[in-house]
């Protein structure tokens, strides 16, 4: 089955607990298509670079998944429904990462970073 990787932007009024939920919500919608979560992060409420729908900030969602495509399209149609749900990105990737995704890494553990000058 392919691989993809998710990233959603849920309103910043939700509490930790509800944002949480919709991970589960969504991780359900694949079950039931023939697809499943390989690994999910809650990145928590960050500043957005600008306003999506008067709001400032957002509860950011990782998701890695396999599953197949009828089963990431259903998914993604139901977010962009969901009132709660302002951004989605979803893409195909060869090969999912392994161990924490960027966002998660302390900033010493960055090694490859550039040196600041």
């Amino acid at each position: 089955m392919p691989l993809y990787e998710h990233v959603f932007i849920a309103r910043q009024d939700l509490s930790n607990a509800q944002a949480e939920g919709l991970i589960e919500h969504f991780g359900a919608v694949l079950n039931d298509n023939g697809g499943h979560i390989v690994d999910q992060e809650y990145w928590g409420v960050k500043t957005m670079a600008y306003k999506i729908n008067k709001n400032r900030k957002g509860h950011y969602a990782f998701l890695k998944t396999n599953a197949p495509a009828p089963a990431i399209q259903e998914m993604e149609r139901l977010m962009r429904l969901h009132d709660d749900v302002m951004r989605v990105l979803t893409i195909k990737v060869d090969e999912h990462a392994e161990g924490p995704s960027i966002q998660m890494q302390k900033r010493d553990e960055r090694d490859n970073r550039r040196e600041r000058r």
